[in-house]
């Protein structure tokens, strides 16, 4: 008697790939400077009890690699990694370093299933990549799985209002049924173990992140409400002492 397997289902992605726009844009001094830089400079101030080094320092979807110097920079790691699903990513990451003359290790990975041991990170950077995942919830407990014990995430995010917009929907592309409001980010973090102290949030309303990009306000001198839906969400998360 022959028996006669089901067939697989298809694979499911874990992430939506970017446009060729999107791709041009992540190599721009404009992303370099007005969205990477002023990232970094505002996390970095919400860091609870920083410290001068932190041995372990991971990104999270590295993309062309812009962040590991910048890491490099300010947490003086012994040990820099550099993650992307996209293999394309690693290489242009691992080019990028090497003409900077900076040591770094490269994982081709998702950030739903990282390859990296459990408590084995001390600063994990997540940089404008969690709206590109599906599944969320299973990259947030990969997060908090690879961090140590007091170990930190810093999480940057563009959040629903922003890639809902039409200006994003034009040029970018994005998994739409998975995107958050800023609370529900803060929610989604803590919900996974993570301690976030009302101090180490931000809001950032940058011209980038508007759907006029910013053009009312700096041409026309049109100041935005103060009551809005946010557009970006800056956090620094700890994982707890255990």
């Amino acid at each position: 008697m022959t028996s006669h397997s089901s067939p697989m289902p298809p694979a499911v992605p874990e992430h939506v790939p970017e446009t060729a726009f999107g791709l041009w844009f992540l190599r721009t001094p404009t992303w370099t400077l007005h969205v990477l830089e002023r990232a970094m400079q505002d996390l970095e101030r919400l860091i609870p009890a920083r410290r001068s080094s932190y041995p372990v320092v991971a990104d999270v979807g590295c993309g062309w690699g812009r962040s590991l110097k910048k890491l490099h920079q300010r947490f003086a790691p012994q040990r820099l990694i550099g993650m992307d699903i996209d293999p394309a990513m690693i290489a242009a990451a691992r080019s990028e370093t090497e003409a900077e003359g900076l040591r770094a290790e490269f994982i081709q990975c998702s950030s739903s299933r990282m390859r990296l041991e459990d408590d084995s990170v001390d600063l994990l950077f997540c940089h404008q990549t969690f709206h590109h995942l599906i599944d969320q919830e299973e990259a947030i407990r990969e997060f908090y799985r690879v961090l140590k014990p007091g170990g930190i995430l810093l999480f940057a995010e563009s959040t629903k209002r922003y890639i809902h917009s039409w200006i994003i929907r034009l040029l970018f592309r994005h998994p739409m049924e998975v995107q958050k409001t800023a609370g529900e980010y803060l929610a989604l973090v803590r919900s996974a173990g993570f301690e976030v102290a009302p101090q180490s949030i931000s809001y950032p309303y940058l011209w980038w992140s508007r759907e006029d990009l910013g053009i009312l306000e700096r041409v026309f001198g049109i100041k935005p409400r103060a009551e809005r839906e946010e557009t970006l969400i800056n956090l620094v998360a700890v994982k707890p002492q255990q």
